[in-house]
This record gives structure tokens, C-alpha cells and sequence, in this order.
């Protein structure tokens, strides 16, 4: 293909076509079977083709594919109330990725405070629109493009007294990850997590917590700012909530209905009757306690495993199935290549990091088949 392919070359594509799915299991083009352990980048919650997200899809394909946003949508009022259920945030806006949310939250939060400086962190990702790649916190994101859009002001990570040097009455909003997924599989500590909140309340600070990875239970709960002691404003969504249908969200509390009135913004596609559909069956599933409990099963067993397996040199972070290997050195390329030539799919979190993003329907013997690859390669 290279050489003779008419698509751009943006993307770092590996010499494997997969053309079938099934659950956690996939084919490629030699009828090679592999576990799919990076779901799309966290996106199949429920895994490859599941029949219920099936059905969904084919019954509404029968019914209304598209009418825009210009006319009322129960559809869209039910999900979105299953959305900030148990919450204390009230409001959503549909659209059709991640990025298109975090686009959208940071225009919310600079259109409701009045103030345009958003503090970000190194090693975030954010998207790669203008406001969303000002927002990220790596520098390889942003090479090339000339002036981005201002201001953001990016701090190191988990450091409480640099957060603490530049928090004042001119910043609008905090934008972050609890767990950084691209950039390393790092977690916000209880004592950050604590700052954040203290800071946002002493001057008024609006919290946005980018869920897009993290959401609709992948760390075990329906977002993961739910084990902490954060209180965001808003959270953007995407990947797992449509189950690998395109869609994105925003949620916000209900000091922000009147911000985005008609007119202030808007999409095309976003909430379109067939993503609706599937996002709703795909809620309707993983926020049953019973799935949430499964899945946290399931992580304490991914963890114990890669724990007892792997050389103590190795550690194994992350929460639910969004899980890392630190391999403490920029070599996690290299073994993501050697995993795959396994049959095992996985990707890389930043130069160090092994990212394990299977199905939150994965099995433990899927699991157990995993480790035993992982455990060949890595030591």
C-alpha cells in the first residue's frame, strides 16, 4: 500500500487489516486471530458486534436516520436524563466525538464566566481542533500549526503548589483528566484532586473534567471523577458511550442552561437519531450495578494477575479497565509490536506505558490469555 495509497499519511497505520469482530476477539485479512485489547482506544465498551447494539442500529435504521436539530427529540431527553442520573449536573448537549466536545465545554465555560484562561496539564489530551490542541499538554500535538488558540496556562500534573502559583480571579476554568489515558495512564492523587477543588471554590474557577476515556464506566463507575472528591462544572464524553457508533456529549450542571441559548452552538449530525439509539442501548447496559460491579471484578483480577506475573521492575497503574504497564523506559513501542505479532492488540500511552483498554465485557479467561502473552514478551 505505501506508495499507492490516495489517503493521507497522518496516521501511523500497522500493516494488519482486521476485517471481523466478534466480542474481544478479531480477524484480520489472513484470517489471523487476535484479542482486541485496545477497543478502538477504549471506544467498544461492550466489544466487537454485540447484538443488542445490533438490533439497536437495525431497528432505528428502519425508522429515521437524520431530521437535524431543529426539531424536539425524546430520544435525545431520555438519554440525556439517563446521562446526569444520580448526578448533581442536568443538562447535555449530543455531538459526534471527543473532541467536538471538549471544543464545546471550553466554549461553554468561557461564554458563562466571561473569562478566556483555562489552566491544562503537561502530558493531557485534549483533541486536535485549535482549542482543544492549546488545551493539550504535549508539545508533538501542536508542532507545525503556528499560533494556537490562547490562553491556556499548562501545569505539571499532580503538583499542588505550581497549581497554587498561577490560581487567581482571571482564570475561567480548570481542564483536565482524572486519569490521563494518551498521556501515560496517570492518575489524579487525592491531595491534587483536593487542591483542584479548593481552588476552583476560592475564586470561582469553573471545573471541566474531560471524561471522553475515562467515562461510561471504563474506570468502574459511570464517570471517573465519581471517586474523587471532584465537583466539575462540566464533563465532556465520547468513545464508550456509543459502543463504537460516533457520538459525543456534554454535561453540565444547571447554572448553564441559559449560557448556551439558540444560536450560541450547534452540529449538523450530533444526536442523530442512530447514534442515539445505540448510545441509549449501550447506557441502558453498562450503568446496570450489576455490569459496574462485573467490571470491577474483573480490573482487581486484570491487576493481580499482571502483578504476580510480570518482573517486579514492571508497574501496573490505572483504574477499571483502563489500565497501564510502566515499563519505566521508552521501549512500551517495541512490545506493543511483539504482543501484536502474538496475537494480542494493545497500544502505547505516551513512550513508556503499555495501555490495556479490552471490553468491559472481557472475560477472565480472555484475561488469563492476555497475561500469559505479556508475561512471554516481558520478560
Amino acid at each position: 500500500m505505501i506508495g499507492m495509497t490516495v489517503l493521507f499519511n497522518n496516521y501511523g497505520r500497522r500493516p494488519v487489516q482486521l476485517v471481523k469482530g466478534k466480542g474481544t476477539e478479531v480477524w484480520d485479512q489472513h484470517n489471523k486471530r487476535y484479542l482486541d485489547f485496545t477497543s478502538g482506544i477504549a471506544v467498544l465498551s461492550l466489544g466487537h458486534c454485540h447484538p443488542m447494539l445490533i438490533e439497536a442500529l437495525q431497528k432505528q435504521s428502519e425508522q429515521l436516520w437524520h431530521v437535524s436539530n431543529l426539531f424536539e427529540s425524546a430520544e435525545q431527553e431520555a438519554l440525556a436524563k439517563k446521562l446526569v442520573a444520580n448526578t448533581h449536573l442536568s443538562h447535555a448537549l449530543f455531538c459526534n466525538s471527543g473532541a467536538e466536545a471538549n471544543e464545546a465545554a471550553i466554549k461553554l465555560a468561557r461564554k458563562h464566566s466571561g473569562r478566556h484562561h483555562v489552566i491544562t496539564f503537561e502530558k493531557s489530551f485534549h483533541g486536535r481542533t485549535y482549542a482543544t490542541m492549546a488545551a493539550t499538554g504535549q508539545d508533538k500535538v501542536k508542532e507545525g500549526f503556528g499560533p494556537l488558540l490562547g490562553k491556556f496556562t499548562t501545569i505539571p500534573f499532580n503538583d499542588c503548589e505550581a497549581l497554587k502559583a498561577v490560581a487567581d480571579e482571571s482564570i475561567g476554568a480548570i481542564m483536565l483528566e482524572v486519569i490521563q489515558g494518551e498521556g501515560g495512564v496517570n492518575a489524579v492523587t487525592p491531595e491534587f484532586a483536593n487542591t483542584i477543588q479548593e481552588v476552583c471554590d476560592e475564586y470561582q474557577i469553573l471545573l471541566i473534567i474531560d471524561e471522553v476515556q475515562t467515562g461510561i464506566v471504563r474506570t468502574g463507575t459511570p464517570y471517573a471523577f465519581q471517586q474523587t472528591t471532584l465537583k466539575p462544572d462540566i464533563i465532556s464524553l465520547a468513545k464508550g458511550l456509543g459502543g463504537g457508533f460516533p457520538i459525543g456529549a456534554v454535561l453540565a450542571t444547571a447554572a448553564f442552561y441559559d449560557t448556551f441559548g439558540p444560536g450560541s452552538h450547534g452540529t449538523t449530525f450530533g444526536g442523530n437519531p442512530l447514534a442515539i439509539a445505540v448510545a441509549t442501548a449501550v447506557i441502558d447496559h453498562v450503568f446496570k450495578p450489576a455490569f459496574m460491579a462485573q467490571v470491577q471484578q474483573q480490573s482487581t483480577y486484570f491487576k493481580q494477575a499482571l502483578q504476580q506475573q510480570l518482573p517486579e521492575r514492571y508497574q501496573v497503574v490505572g483504574q477499571g479497565l483502563l489500565l497501564g504497564i510502566d515499563c519505566g523506559e521508552p521501549i512500551a513501542a517495541s512490545y506493543v509490536k511483539k504482543a501484536e505479532e502474538n496475537g494480542l492488540l494493545l497500544v502505547q500511552a505516551g513512550p513508556n506505558v503499555i495501555r490495556l483498554l479490552p471490553p468491559l465485557t472481557v472475560s477472565q479467561s480472555e484475561i488469563n490469555e492476555a497475561v500469559t502473552i505479556l508475561k512471554g514478551i516481558l520478560t
